[in-house]
Parts: C-alpha cells; structure tokens; sequence
C-alpha cells in the first residue's frame, strides 16, 4: 500500500498572528484557530498548512505530512525506514515516522480508530 500524497505541511513559526496574516495575503483562509497560537489554513483543494507557535529559543520546524488511509493495513516498503510506528496523536489522527536516504524525517498520518 502506498500514501496518497500530501496532506498537510505543518510549520512553526516565532509569531502565529504575522505567519497567519503571510498566508492569508497568498490566498490561504483560516479554517480554525486555537486558543494556544495555532491554527490550520487552506488554499482550494490542496494540502492544508498548520501553523504552530513555539518559543524564541527553539528553532522553528517544518514538516511535510504524507496521507495514509488505513494505518492498519499500511505496510511500508523495506526501503523506507519506520523511526517511529503508528501511535495516535492528541490532534485525531494516528501517525508514523519514517527517515529518508538523506535523514530527513517524514510524518504519515492515518485516521484514528478511537
């Protein structure tokens, strides 16, 4: 079984309102936003971008997260290295990390089953 492409890319930011107002401007809209400086924007069809806000003395990451449809009956290829199985996450989802040849480490996420 393979991912159906991507479904988001999650990006952390030293500023959520400025990071937000950046995408709007480029045609994104604000689906949501939370009480704790996050919030998920979407431009048409395509893959939504969750901005999430963190402290000045961490260095803002950017992750590319991969859709899968079925966590349970998801088998990687042996090529692809598993950092981490699928375990469910506080946001409803149950994600996997895997590394690519370079090192970089990839999100894919399913529906939870809870």
């Amino acid at each position: 079984m393979a991912t159906e492409g991507i479904e988001a890319v999650f990006l952390e930011t030293h500023n959520w309102g400025k990071a937000a107002k950046f995408f709007q401007a480029l045609g994104f809209e604000l689906e949501f936003s939370t009480d704790h400086n996050s919030g998920r924007l979407r431009n048409g069809d395509g893959p939504y971008v969750f901005i999430a806000e963190v402290p000045e003395d961490r260095e803002p990451q950017t992750q590319i997260v991969l859709k899968v449809t079925d966590a349970e009956t998801f088998r990687p290829d042996p090529a692809v290295e598993v950092v981490t199985p699928f375990e469910d996450t506080h946001y409803g989802t149950t994600e996997m990390t895997v590394r690519d040849p370079d090192g970089r480490l990839w999100s894919l996420q399913a529906p939870s089953k809870n």
